[in-house]
């Protein structure tokens, strides 16, 4: 169930970050310089290479010491670290006091710089905040994935369904991608930059 932020936030979204193009165009033959080859972009979807940059310029100074900013095909999640003058002495309960406190008094201006990232990359904007040993995720997209798996890869599933791990299939699928995002982050944060890096030249070579 999306709480009120999630519907306020992400106001006018519905849709987006979606390959809307038709046939051809999926196949990187749309529209001048908008459709791409290349199995981790969506045909007609913009480039979010230069997300981070924009939200670093976008958002207010004191806001945030740190801004990390994630994306995919999805979504764009920022995740802030409150300076120092919201953070000195925060911990524990003050801590997630302070962050609801944070997320109150910035949704309206969070709504407004949401609905301008999602205009600029066609992608939804999730909120997180950080403050000490303290994380709160605001807001966040699920996006269904769908798959074929034959049957040694279904067996796997079906194991960790067995022994208790998981509650369904799915939610054993999940947990394996998450496995492997934490013993393979060094070699997938390679991957992102060798594939930012093609996205770059690819943007920089002659128009077709």
């Amino acid at each position: 169930m999306m709480t009120p932020d999630e519907h306020e936030e992400g106001r006018g979204s519905r849709g987006e970050g979606r390959g809307r193009g038709r046939r051809g165009e999926a196949r990187g033959e749309g529209r001048e310089g908008r459709g791409r080859r290349g199995g981790w972009q969506v045909a007609d979807l913009p480039s979010a290479v230069d997300a981070g940059d924009w939200f670093r310029g976008r958002l207010p100074d004191d806001w945030f010491s740190e801004v990390d900013v994630r994306t995919d095909r999805e979504e764009i999640t920022v995740m802030g670290t409150l300076s120092e003058d919201r953070a000195a002495g925060a911990d524990g309960a003050e801590a997630e006091g302070r962050i609801s406190r944070f997320r109150s008094e910035t949704k309206a201006e969070r709504i407004e710089v949401a609905l301008e990232a999602q205009a600029r990359y066609q992608r939804k904007v999730s909120w997180g905040v950080r403050l000490g040993d303290a994380e709160a995720l605001f807001t966040h997209v699920a996006a269904p994935v769908m798959t074929r798996l034959r049957q040694p890869e279904r067996q796997v599933l079906d194991t960790l369904v067995d022994a208790g791990v998981a509650r369904s299939r799915s939610d054993a699928l999940a947990w394996s991608v998450r496995l492997v995002g934490e013993h393979a982050e060094e070699w997938l944060g390679q991957l992102r930059e060798a594939m930012a890096e093609v996205d770059k030249l690819r943007g920089e070579g002659p128009a077709l």
